[in-house]
């Protein structure tokens, strides 16, 4: 269930009111007359079902109350009502597999700007990737993949292809492929230190590195395993349950082919450079096609349970 605080002007309190008893999965109605301040108005409260959250919220924005007043959203972690109950078996659909696009639009906006947080942890990333190339170390790879904060502008690129925001696909494109160039720039810096304290070494790079040579050998089945790690990275920012998405970061490898890329780079490998890029390009191109086709999918799903449950009431 979620939990809807509204601050609506009084004079518009009937029809959010009436538009709120109307919608199929809501129930807990409540209003406090004259209790908001900033804005000045009503409050008024409710909970609704997952499933039936997207269009209650779509609702709202069409009558411009995030304009005049204000919306805010909540998950329930638990409610112990038969009319919660209720509304949830009233609603079209599973709350798990419920799409709420006002909150994944927010959350990949957020996550898709370059911040000095968000260049520092890939940054971070990609010269703990770059270790493990050099030794070869499995476990600091997958370390490293956990570490990278790629996903956020990936999924914000698919979100805005599929709701057509041209604006955010630019933010999200800016953020992922500023923060690459950056990260890689500093793994190169990070990995020259490491020359002269002669804990890295050209050896090292042009040595069999069996554990981790995958990196810059990129493959069909590259674009295969961030094909299926797109459409999971989605549905787990999606749906209710988001626990996959750890799995989803250590099993692309986006973060070890860049710093990969780097080392060689620096020691002029262009070879392996060249073959790492790849395989980073591959992963990213394969991450958004499936994320974009998961959304259309998703969307193209609740239009449909949405029509159905409009015929049967």
């Amino acid at each position: 269930m979620l939990h809807l605080r509204l601050i609506v002007p009084a004079g518009r309190t009937d029809e959010v009111t009436d538009l709120l008893a109307r919608t199929v999965g809501t129930t807990h109605l409540v209003v406090l007359a004259g209790a908001a301040r900033d804005p000045a108005g009503d409050v008024i409260t409710c909970d609704v079902a997952r499933e039936a959250g997207d269009e209650v919220l779509a609702a709202l924005r069409e009558r411009g109350i995030d304009q005049c007043g204000a919306i805010t959203v909540e998950d329930i972690d638990l409610s112990l009502s038969t009319r919660a109950a209720r509304a949830e078996e009233d609603a079209p659909g599973e709350g798990a597999d419920a799409v709420l696009w006002e909150q994944l639009r927010g959350v990949t906006h957020e996550e898709s700007t370059l911040t000095v947080t968000y260049v520092a942890f890939l940054a971070l990333a990609t010269m703990l990737a770059a270790c493990g190339v050099v030794l070869d170390n499995a476990v600091l790879i997958v370390g490293a993949m956990a570490v990278g904060p790629e996903f956020g502008p990936l999924a914000g690129v698919c979100t805005a292809l599929v709701q057509r925001a041209p604006r955010l696909v630019w933010r999200s494109l800016y953020a992922l492929i500023a923060g690459f160039a950056l990260a890689m720039i500093l793994t190169v810096g990070f990995s020259y230190l490491m020359d002269q304290m002669g804990l890295f070494s050209f050896h090292q790079v042009e040595a069999d590195r069996p554990n981790t040579s995958f990196i810059w050998q990129p493959d069909p089945m590259s674009f295969v395993v961030a094909f299926l790690a797109g459409i999971a990275g989605t549905l787990s920012l999606t749906s209710a349950k988001s626990g996959a998405l750890v799995g989803v970061a250590i099993s692309v490898t986006t973060v070890p082919a860049a710093a990969n890329a780097a080392v060689a780079f620096l020691y002029r490998d262009y070879g392996q450079t060249w073959g790492s890029s790849k395989q980073l390009l591959l992963n990213l191109l394969g991450i958004v096609v499936a994320g974009t086709l998961t959304l259309l999918a998703q969307r193209y799903f609740w239009a449909r349970q949405r029509r159905r449950a409009g015929r049967q009431a």
